[in-house]
């Protein structure tokens, strides 16, 4: 069921596996629930950490983030190295950001398609850029310098968005595909941003899924958006974590899993958290899905 017409991704780190993940669900792990995981020892796939939140020497983050690493696999998910911007990566952050991946070997690594900082201003956002040859040529040196630095292939993830560029003249499936093609990185694919953006834009999401670079698919997430308006009062999806998955976003899961395959798929919830027992019974949804489509595909 994975897309075979989709051509493998090329580049230094094209050999290596988009991510060492099982094909099952995760969470994201929030000290909320630090407690409640370790009583309960879920029969989850992985967790999911934010690295900024670990890029410190010792402290409770990482006495517990030890104490359940040691039963699950784990992601570690960017959020501050500027990938998409202009200017050169912060050295210092891709250090710290080395010390920490060294250090607990996680199964995957991930960033996102976006900026966040220019020069020494820092920015607590995830901001667009434009889709032009320039954007490309500074976002592939970007992955090129992360990768080596690290030692390992990274997954990128598609931007949620709520404006466009005039500069824009690419398309993002054809940006997509063309920064994995130059550094053979992953893609880490948001079913809800797609989804948030193209409703934003007034694209048909499936149409863009299946123009993505499916084939470097290492991970994909899920999460809730809000409604709002914009400046002329038109309808807005707010890419906001702060709520259960949509239906509409849980059927163009379905439709991604039918053409990638059963790939880790992470439960993503970052504002008005809930109880961890309805996170997990919204994590084992995903895990159905995924059990599902391994039953169809496995011979009679």
């Amino acid at each position: 069921m994975a897309s075979s017409h989709r051509a493998p991704p090329r580049g230094p780190f094209a050999a290596v596996p988009a991510s060492a993940l099982p094909a099952s669900a995760g969470l994201g792990l929030k000290p909320e629930h630090f407690l409640d995981i370790l009583a309960t020892r879920p029969a989850l796939g992985f967790f999911e950490i934010h690295a900024e939140n670990y890029m410190v020497p010792g402290g409770p983050f990482h006495h517990y983030l030890g104490r359940i690493r040691a039963d699950h696999a784990l992601s570690v998910h960017g959020v501050g190295l500027s990938i998409g911007g202009a200017g050169p990566l912060d050295e210092a952050h891709l250090d710290r950001l080395a010390v920490l991946l060294d250090r607990y070997a996680p199964e995957s690594f991930s960033e996102h398609l976006a900026w966040s900082s220019h020069g020494e201003r820092y920015f607590n956002d995830l901001l667009p850029a434009p889709y032009n040859a320039a954007t490309l040529a500074a976002v592939c040196a970007h992955i090129d310098r992360v990768q080596e630095r690290l030692g390992r292939r990274m997954l990128l993830e598609n931007p949620s968005t709520y404006v466009e560029f005039v500069a824009s003249d690419i398309d993002e499936p054809v940006f997509l595909s063309e920064i994995v093609r130059r550094t053979g990185c992953g893609l880490l694919l948001d079913v809800n941003n797609l989804y948030v953006s193209c409703t934003n834009h007034g694209r048909d999401p499936y149409a863009e899924l299946e123009r993505l670079p499916l084939a470097a698919v290492g991970e994909i997430h899920l999460a809730g958006f809000a409604h709002a308006l914009d400046s002329r009062g038109a309808p807005l999806l707010i890419d906001s974590h702060g709520a259960p998955v949509a239906q509409a976003v849980w059927t163009l899961y379905d439709a991604a899993l039918m053409l990638t395959g059963p790939v880790a798929t992470l439960i993503e919830r970052d504002n008005d958290i809930p109880a961890f027992a309805v996170l997990c019974a919204e994590a084992m949804e995903a895990g159905r899905r995924i059990a599902a489509l391994n039953e169809t595909a496995m011979p009679a």
